[in-house]
This record gives C-alpha cells, sequence and structure tokens, in this order.
C-alpha cells in the first residue's frame, strides 16, 4: 500500500472535502439501519475513519463509535475535531491496519466509507479486510461500505481535475490525474497539492492514490468468502436508484452472516 494521507496532505484534507456532506451521509446510515438491520445498532466500528467525517456526528447522534485508521496525521485532525465538539464519550480512535485489525469486541455495524476499501488493491487485501470487519461482527450485523463502480469508470474514464480552496491569506490548488491499469482494475490518481498564502514560502504536496474499482460479481464473491451476504448494491448516495455507467460511486450493505 502506498505511504498516502501524509502530514502534508492530512492538513488540507478538509478544506479540500468541505463540500462532502458527511451529516446527510450519516442520514443514509442511519436509514440503512433502520430499514435492514435486524436489531438495534448501537456500536459502531469506523474502518478508515480518516478524519472523523463519520464518527464524529454518529457520536454526537448518540450511537457508540471506535474509529480507526492507519494515518497518524489524519486521526490527529480527527482527535482535534472530537475535543472541539465536546463530545462526553462515546467516541474513540485507534491507528491500526484495517486489514489486521483486532479490537477484542464486537460491533453492531461497521462502516467503510470514502472507498476505504477500494485502497486494498489484491485480492488477499480484500479478503483480509472483509475478514477482519467480519471478526468485529455479531452474526446479522450490517456492513456498509461504498467503492468505485467498474463499468462507470472504464466508460467514463478518469480525467484532470481541478479544484481551488479559498483559505485565510490565500488559497489551496489541488490537480488530480488518473491513470487506468485495466488488467488490475485500478486507477492511480496523482495529486499535487498547492497551499499558497501571501508571505509565506509555498507548500506543496504530492501522493499517488492507487484506488481499486469493483463489480457485481467479484464484490459478492469477496463477500462471499469473508463470512457475508451481499443484500443491496445502489448508487451513492442515491441508495435506491440502480448502479449503471453514469454512478462513479455505489454503496454496499451486507449482512454477517
Amino acid at each position: 500500500m502506498n505511504d498516502v494521507f501524509t502530514t502534508g496532505y492530512a492538513d488540507a484534507y478538509d478544506l479540500l472535502y468541505r463540500d462532502k456532506d458527511y451529516n446527510s451521509e450519516c442520514d443514509l446510515i442511519e436509514r440503512i439501519f433502520k430499514t435492514y438491520g435486524q436489531s438495534s445498532v448501537r456500536r459502531v466500528l469506523d474502518l478508515g475513519c480518516g478524519t472523523g467525517g463519520h464518527a464524529i456526528p454518529l457520536a454526537q447522534r448518540g450511537y457508540d463509535v471506535v474509529g480507526v485508521d492507519r494515518s497518524e496525521p489524519m486521526l490527529t485532525h480527527a482527535k482535534r475535531k472530537s475535543r472541539a465538539a465536546s463530545l462526553s464519550g462515546g467516541l474513540t480512535f485507534r491507528r491500526a491496519d484495517v486489514r489486521s485489525i483486532s479490537l477484542d469486541r464486537q460491533f453492531d455495524a461497521a462502516l467503510m466509507m470514502f472507498d476505504v476499501l477500494g485502497y486494498q488493491l489484491p485480492n488477499e487485501g480484500v479478503v483480509s479486510t472483509l475478514r477482519a470487519a467480519r471478526r468485529h461482527l455479531a452474526s446479522g450485523a450490517l456492513l456498509i461500505f461504498d467503492v468505485w463502480y467498474g463499468p462507470a469508470v472504464l466508460l467514463q474514464r478518469p480525467s484532470l481535475r481541478t479544484k481551488t480552496i479559498s483559505i485565510a491569506g490565500g488559497e489551496i490548488r489541488r490537480t488530480a490525474f488518473g491513470e487506468l491499469d485495466t488488467g488490475r482494475h485500478v486507477c492511480t490518481v496523482r495529486f499535487h497539492v498547492r497551499r499558497l498564502r501571501a508571505g509565506l514560502p509555498d507548500v506543496e504536496i504530492r501522493e499517488d492514490h492507487a484506488v481499486r474499482y469493483f463489480f457485481p460479481l467479484e464484490l459478492k464473491f469477496f463477500l462471499e468468502c469473508s463470512g457475508f451476504t451481499l443484500i443491496r448494491l445502489g448508487a451513492f448516495p442515491e441508495l435506491d436508484l440502480e448502479p449503471d455507467e453514469t454512478t462513479w460511486h455505489i454503496l454496499g450493505i451486507a449482512r454477517a452472516a
């Protein structure tokens, strides 16, 4: 796995994704809990939690959440945001690899949001991650994840994208370009981030993020090999819609067997 979400990128992460509607996504997650859960969901494992975009709102809604991530810089921001939210309890963060995490406790649901599963490139990495999630779930518990949808990736193809964010005294500019390896089902996105502020030296960050895209039958196979039953694959965030070649992101719901 590449060395990604390092300090420079983590410092810019929440600014770059400040238009991502985490609260609406948590609304959807709660709807899934109520629609597909076989019992009440209170304990949630957030694998690949990043800066806490889902973990913190869910904890604010009364869930007992454990967030796990391998990037210490991302967790630093998650912990700072958690303190700022004045949470009295119900939220902890752990640094660990999602492929091998062992917490010695079980949860009512597990999340892998914002392409976490896609960062597991080889088949064995996908299976190891899913099996790690399964070890922490009681029978009947839910797994919720989003991934890139292969048919859409192959039809639309990655393109050069730019984004500019205004900050105090300057701006952050990000360019991203993806390259496909169709034999491996991998898109490598090359990020170049520049932080420009008056009177200060420019800060430049470069990271290459290799992300796997998936097809329905292989997802079903990986899940079944890992102790899950696939319940639903839908467009994301419009879960009620069927995915097609226009749907870059899809949401998966599985149940621990």
